[in-house]
């Protein structure tokens, strides 16, 4: 039988991560899938992102699990946005040990939509659109932040995309225990994007895929949080129009 201390271990180890709660994307509220409640509900919301089996993290970069988190499913639902436009993301509060990189990839659906569509572990379709690191040597992070009320972050459609439909894949890397491999926590999440305007470019170089776009031995992956040392964020260039 565990001890009472063992649970109160317990509790704070899960109490200790998070994900997206809600967004503003197009000037309107979406509630996120929410992992603790949608799968015990008689009718399941319809949502624009994809489920997530909770709060914890994925920690084999070679896993399906790392594109959209454990057991990932196509959202039913796109929210609208135009290109050029900011999206709000709003997490649950983020601890304060686990440090680390945010960073934000895309990558463009069928023209039927994301519905019914999940890229395949070998398909580089990914464009990343935002990344944040270690601010030089110091203590600041880009998920230092999240740690705080209202725990928000934004990231902006490249104004040049085409329109159509887009599945965004966002990350925070937490490197509390990144000083060997497997050590980094991913806590990556995916919504769905129908985004409009008048853009021409469909992203064809620096595409990635995932499981395949970082590795173990990647600087950004391995790495002693501890250590005031430079931070390489892994992944491609960000995308620019």
């Amino acid at each position: 039988m565990k001890t009472f201390a063992t649970l109160l271990a317990s509790v704070s180890l899960v109490a200790a991560h998070g994900y997206v709660d809600n967004a503003t994307i197009g000037g309107q509220f979406y509630q996120f899938y929410q992992p603790y409640q949608d799968p015990y509900m008689g009718t399941a919301p319809e949502r624009i992102s994809r489920k997530i089996p909770g709060n914890g993290p994925v920690e084999d970069i070679t896993s399906l699990a790392i594109q959209c988190n454990a057991d990932s499913a196509p959202a039913k639902l796109h929210a609208p946005a135009a290109a050029g436009s900011t999206v709000t993301l709003r997490w649950t509060i983020w601890p304060d040990s686990h440090v680390g990189p945010v960073i934000t990839y895309m990558a463009r659906c069928p023209d039927t939509g994301c519905q019914n569509w999940t890229p395949g572990a070998s398909d580089a379709v990914w464009f990343k659109v935002k990344e944040g690191g270690r601010t030089g040597t110091s203590n600041v992070w880009a998920d230092t932040p999240l740690m705080t009320a209202p725990a928000n972050y934004e990231y902006t459609i490249p104004s040049c995309l085409k329109p159509g439909y887009y599945l965004v894949r966002h990350e925070i890397i937490a490197l509390h225990s990144a000083y060997t491999y497997p050590g980094a926590q991913f806590y990556p999440g995916c919504h769905q994007l129908q985004v409009t305007g008048s853009g021409t470019k469909t992203p064809s170089s620096g595409l990635v895929s995932f499981p395949g776009a970082y590795k173990s031995t990647d600087p950004g992956i391995t790495y002693d949080a501890y250590k005031a040392t430079t931070y390489t964020i892994p992944g491609p260039a960000v995308f620019k129009c």
